[in-house]
């Protein structure tokens, strides 16, 4: 039986004993790593003085694109990213030369006396003037269903406008950083802050021109990550790595805060444009979309990203005919990267923001149009899957009775009239998200599970721990199938010698699929037992059963503790360790048809939110998130429910404050906290209410247990939505724009826009 479990970490986090990175006790002979990265976002190196810094003492050595024995690139979809710029730079930000001394300290002041002569070249700094110089990092992507172009012609109503989202911060409390230690024979051991250990392994072997078995990448625990450690945790290790290598001392590198800003990607900034048809009854026809990706600088994920950005064009609702576009746009920003929701939450945006300027134009409730057109059982995705197990009128119907939606409504409608300075607003926002990496060839996971001679057991996973507390998912799963105590079971940390050639923790995919591997391994090894057990109670196989530290004969408790079971097992020779693989089944996606199955399921859920905006000074509060989330069958409702009060949290931030902002040289101007503004205790919902929607899960999620990680990001949508509605009550002459965040800057002057 699955028992529900505290957050196994808590107890060590809130004592600071957790261990991360930079707790890690060094070696008397560590050496220290710092870069050296570009002053501009764009042009040709004529020079570099590193005499003086070389001079320096305690600098041991620094090193360039000249010092790399393998291939000087760490792009992983596309090979376009240097390690270490070589003849031009294409980024402010972008890494020319390491340095390594013996300490951070002279480190820094070696940085501060290199000197460089560059010849500045034209910047390119968004999505609109990459497309018009025709600047891409890949060919555009399409998915087309029916055809929504000759439908137009046939629609009540057609409206065609424009959005943008901007680009976010990760902002994870543990900064990027790596330690990377020789070790004998010419290997390498890497402890690092990724969360995908097998690409800084791969990477990490293509530079430094040795096999993958040279190099091991530890991974204790992410201090956060959130999409910003996927692919952009790799060239640290690497650097340091590089530094191993030719030096035989081991090199720690933390990045500092401002550095870290400086010279990391973003969340995507997506400009978009729409046209979308409708009848008269409401129901969305055709819609058509161009997304333009502000991508950066090198690929790093954007193309991986642009199609999950596709495949959410829709969100939650059936439309028959769709096409929609989008464009990886090359810009001389820091390449951006994966963010929770990983392109979902840019496509939802445009398709909300289409819907609720129709509904003005028309002169309806934006809701009403959500529900008209809400997704149903084996309705076509415009990427061809057949929705199944949908529950997204069930959620969004759950909600508005579950929360008395309609009274809520009659409340702000009250509130409206009563007040001039304050208006409330309110929106309904539902969420269909997708489960599942949609390259198909990453869905696969491992687990080696190993029973000691005391009966104790260690379980290793490719699964990172982040947060996001899937090591007490992982124990949970061990736990109800082993049938022994939790404390007699151990989560060892993510390494590539035990576990290999794993898939990043990420895609919300990690629990599943790690998960399914923990669970067949430990079948594996019960299936064994059983047999033995069996014979040395002289009993039939199908009467065993194992919980409570002890072996069951027909439901009563026999006098074989596991203890002893183990005993035997060893006397017996029985295999007490297991190594097991699992591939999600079902899922298949041909790209050159762009039509497939690309998902393991979806997850649903619809999140009722009012806000109060002070007309006065632009400022606003939100007064309550109200969520119906489709959880499955929950295995662990504490850890998902904090799950989706930090993504609601993260989604409000996206939508409201979290403005990223670059100079027209390409210079990052939110560099800062003082300048970069991030939910607090004040800025957050004065309520959050989840429930739990009745559904009976899916068998492709980890005992029925849906994902839980990204999805309700999605919900800080609605916010923006919510506050917009707002800003119309007190000036009808507001024309809806839909330019997120939604900051107050912005909502003060759409308090006072006037007509035309």
């Amino acid at each position: 039986m699955l028992k529900t479990m505290k957050n196994i970490d808590s107890y060590t986090h809130v004592r600071g004993e957790s261990l991360f990175v930079d707790d890690i006790i060094l070696r008397q002979d560590a050496l220290f790593g710092l870069c050296f990265d570009s002053p501009c976002a764009h042009g040709k190196i004529k020079s570099v003085d590193y005499s003086k810094a070389e001079a320096l003492d305690g600098v041991e050595k620094i090193f360039t694109y000249k010092d790399v024995l393998g291939e000087n690139q760490i792009g992983g979809i596309i090979p376009d990213e240097p390690l270490w710029a070589e003849d031009e730079v294409h980024f402010w930000g972008q890494p020319i030369a390491f340095i390594v001394a013996e300490s951070e300290a002279i480190a820094k002041k070696a940085r501060a006396l290199i000197t460089i002569d560059i010849e500045e070249l034209p910047v390119i700094t968004t999505a609109k003037e990459a497309k018009e110089k025709e600047s891409f990092i890949n060919a555009p992507r399409s998915f087309k269903l029916g055809d929504a172009a000759s439908v137009f012609s046939d629609c009540d109503y057609v409206y065609e406008g424009e959005t943008f989202s901007n680009g976010q911060e990760h902002l994870y409390l543990e900064t990027q950083g790596c330690y990377a230690i020789p070790q004998e024979n010419g290997t390498i051991k890497i402890i690092s802050s990724t969360q995908g250990p097998t690409q800084v392994q791969k990477t990490a072997a293509k530079v430094l021109g040795i096999p993958m078995h040279k190099i091991e990448v530890d991974v204790i625990r992410l201090g956060g990550g959130f999409g910003g450690k996927e692919d952009q945790a790799t060239p640290w290790a690497v650097m340091a790595a590089v530094a191993v290598q030719s030096l035989n001392r081991p090199v720690k590198y933390i990045l500092n805060r401002h550095d870290d800003l400086r010279m990391t990607g973003k969340r995507h900034p997506y400009s978009s444009f729409y046209k979308i048809g409708l009848t008269k009854d409401l129901k969305i026809k055709a819609f058509e979309v161009e997304f333009l990706q502000n991508s950066g600088a090198a690929a790093d994920l954007s193309p991986a990203i642009a199609e999950r950005t596709l495949f959410h064009a829709t969100n939650s609702y059936f439309i028959p005919n769709v096409s929609s576009t989008v464009f990886s746009c090359k810009t001389n920003l820091p390449p951006n990267t994966a963010f929770r929701g990983f392109g979902g939450p840019q496509g939802m945006f445009v398709i909300e923001s289409a819907i609720a300027d129709a509904a003005d134009q028309i002169g309806v409730n934006r809701r009403h149009i959500q529900e008209a057109n809400l997704l149903a059982e084996n309705d076509e995705f415009s990427y061809g899957q057949i929705a199944t197990q949908v529950e997204a009128r069930n959620s969004w119907f759950t909600a508005k009775e579950k929360f008395d939606f309609d009274q809520m409504e009659e409340e702000v409608i009250a509130f409206n009239k009563a007040n001039k300075r304050f208006k409330k607003g309110v929106s309904l926002m539902p969420i269909a998200f997708g489960i599942s990496f949609t390259n198909t060839q990453m869905n696969h996971a491992r687990a080696l599970i190993h029973i000691y001679q005391d009966g104790s057991v260690g379980v290793s996973t490719g699964a990172v721990e982040m947060g996001q507390s899937v090591n007490t998912k992982m124990l949970q799963v061990a736990e109800s199938v082993l049938g022994i105590s939790a404390s007699k079971i151990k989560l060892e940390t993510t390494n590539t010698t035990r576990v290999a050639n794993t898939s990043p923790s990420a895609a919300s995919s990690t629990a599943d699929l790690n998960g399914k591997a923990v669970e067949m391994a430990c079948n594996a090894l019960i299936d064994r037992l059983t047999k033995l057990a069996s014979k040395t109670l002289s009993c039939e196989e199908n009467t065993i059963a194992i919980h409570d530290d002890f072996v069951f004969v027909d439901g009563k408790k026999s006098s074989l503790s596991w203890e002893d079971l183990i005993i035997q097992a060893m006397a017996h020779r029985v295999a007490l360790s297991e190594n097991a693989h699992y591939a999600t089944p079902k899922i298949h996606f041909d790209k050159t048809k762009e039509r497939g199955h690309p998902f393991a399921y979806h997850v649903y859920g619809t999140a009722i939110t009012t806000v109060t905006v002070d007309c006065l000074r632009g400022r606003y509060e939100i007064d309550a998130v109200k969520i119906v989330h489709d959880f499955g069958k929950s295995m662990n409702i504490g850890i998902d429910l904090g799950q989706v009060e930090g993504a609601l949290a993260q989604g409000i931030g996206w939508m409201t404050m979290e403005e990223i902002a670059y100079g027209a040289d390409g210079r990052l101007l939110s560099n800062a906290l003082s300048t970069y503004k991030v939910p607090d205790v004040f800025s957050g919902p004065k309520t959050i209410e989840t429930i739990p929607l009745e559904t009976e899960g899916h068998e492709l999620a980890i005992k029925k247990s849906k994902a839980v990680g990204e999805p309700p990001l999605m919900y800080g949508i609605g916010v923006y939505f919510a506050i917009q509605q707002a800003v119309k009550e007190f000036n009808p002459n507001y024309k809806l724009e839909f330019h997120s965040p939604f900051t107050p800057e912005k909502v003060l002057m759409g308090l006072y826009q006037k007509e035309g």
